[in-house]
């Protein structure tokens, strides 16, 4: 929403001024027909209204842009700290007021001492607690309920109040943290959910991938029969041996039907070494045109 004219050491230039809100700009965005507004402000219009705050012209958000140079240029204005009014007289380089901010000894803090509702200055505050709060600690009570009492409740402790009150506020404790926990329980079990989910279909992904690279190697395996090529036939005489006859056959008869030759034929794709196919001459990608003298 920019800075106030009269924070600034000297006068600023007409052209460093935001035209919707008359004070120095922060942030500073351009539109497309050259006007600069404070990036907060020209947000905040072009939420209501979809054109150029000065000259009506029809725009969106995604035809804004920063205006380095002019940014840079303010950045090294000299300005007044935030905390002016409450004492302090730090004279700083734009740039440099959010730094100093963080410590200044006059930016307003709440005494930490419980019960006291008193806003000191930065510089101010430990003294205020430690020597001049009503509701600073000094002694445990020697009555016999051990509690710690204030400058305040010294003069007018009543031990049965005082745990009362004491235990009401440990309960209502209690009861906060078991909602923190029921809410962190809850969100927990939702990332469990998401992630269980995450790694199931991480799994699926993995099995459909060595599906495929088996697929694959399985197609790579399967040449199919050229009659181009030179061929030979082969007869042979198989004797199952431990009721195998040593090879496994890939093809078969066309999704048609099953009368005349099959598309794309049967052929060996696995020879058992040692079996007794790999004895009789068979190979791996050999095509069976014949079996007990019936035609495949």
């Amino acid at each position: 929403m920019g800075f106030d004219l009269d924070r600034f050491e000297s006068t600023v230039e007409p052209d460093l001024i935001c035209k919707l809100c008359g004070k120095v700009l922060e942030e500073p965005l351009t539109t497309p027909c050259g006007h600069v507004f404070c990036a907060a402000c020209v947000l905040h219009w072009l939420s209501k209204v979809n054109s150029c705050p000065v000259q009506c012209q029809k725009m969106s958000l995604k035809e804004l842009n920063h205006v380095l140079p002019l940014k840079s240029l303010i950045l090294k204005l000299d300005i007044n700290c935030d905390y002016r009014d409450r004492g302090c007289n730090r004279v700083m380089k734009l740039q440099h007021l959010s730094e100093h901010i963080e410590n200044c000894d006059f930016s307003p803090v709440r005494c930490r001492n419980e019960g006291c509702d008193a806003v000191l200055s930065l510089k101010d505050v430990a003294s205020h607690m430690r020597e001049e709060c009503e509701h600073r600690p000094v002694e445990l009570c020697a009555d016999g309920c051990g509690l710690m009492l204030s400058l305040k409740e010294k003069s007018d402790h009543r031990c049965l109040e005082a745990l009362k009150t004491h235990s009401g506020f440990l309960q209502g404790k209690v009861l906060d943290l078991e909602r923190e926990l029921k809410r962190r329980r809850l969100r927990f079990s939702r990332r469990e959910r998401s992630l269980l989910s995450k790694l199931s279909a991480l799994h699926c992904e993995l099995h459909m991938t060595e599906y495929k690279g088996r697929i694959d190697a399985l197609q790579n395996s399967c040449i199919p029969f050229n009659k181009e090529e030179e061929t030979a036939t082969l007869n042979v005489t198989l004797h199952r041996a431990s009721g195998c006859l040593g090879f496994n056959i890939i093809g078969g008869w066309s999704c048609e039907g099953q009368e005349g030759d099959s598309s794309n034929g049967i052929y060996i794709s696995k020879v058992l070494e040692n079996g007794t196919a790999e004895k009789s001459g068979l190979h791996v990608h050999d095509r069976i045109i014949e079996v007990c003298l019936i035609s495949l």
